[in-house]
């Protein structure tokens, strides 16, 4: 893997780390959320590794394609670190760490990268898990991007049902219809 594919998927990784530190309301790193973060733990680790020659990937990344596919790891590595920016410039009050039970927002934030996606957070986290699976092609890489996109997928369908109870319910159900979960809706129809 070149280094410089290894640093951007590293960079992701790291800017992902640092929310917790810098951007989220403090809340308890509670037993579902280690469950959630155990690939963000993993993943750098492994992206590493393979970069380092510690450990082997599945492939040889000097061949065709696996040689391409590495280089355009660094494409969701970037994505996922410009979507993070953009949604934390978006925010005017810092939101619960996941998994929270005192996590309901002060107003729904439909803005900046929520105009498209109910979840950019969470988009981004699946677009670094991508960019290592494709940087670093490893079994744990592979199990991480699977493992890291179904607990994604529930965390945000757990936070959209208390979403549609809560005060903002009316609000959230009408935003649901024109913005994608994770990615942007195609043609605006409703889910």
């Amino acid at each position: 893997m070149a280094g410089a594919i290894m640093i951007a998927q590293l960079m992701a990784f790291t800017a992902i780390g640092l929310l917790p530190l810098l951007f989220f309301r403090r809340g308890s790193f509670n037993l579902r959320w280690w469950a959630t973060a155990i690939p963000f733990f993993i993943d750098p680790i492994v992206v590493l590794s393979v970069g380092l020659d510690r450990i082997a990937p599945m492939v040889d990344l000097g061949s065709p394609p696996w040689h391409w596919i590495s280089m355009l790891s660094a494409a969701p590595a970037l994505i996922c670190i410009l979507l993070l920016v953009a949604t934390v410039s978006t925010h005017q009050s810092a939101p619960a760490l996941w998994h929270q039970e005192d996590d309901e927002p002060l107003r729904v934030v439909s803005t900046g990268p929520y105009k498209r996606i109910r979840h950019p957070f969470y988009c981004a986290f699946i677009l670094a898990f991508l960019g290592a699976a494709m940087a670093a092609p490893h079994l744990l890489t592979l199990a991480c991007l699977v493992y890291g996109a179904l607990a994604m997928n529930l965390t945000a369908a757990r936070e959209e049902r208390r979403l549609l109870v809560s005060r903002h319910g009316n609000t959230y159900r009408d935003y649901m219809r024109t913005a994608g979960r994770f990615f942007p809706r195609l043609g605006g129809a409703a889910q």
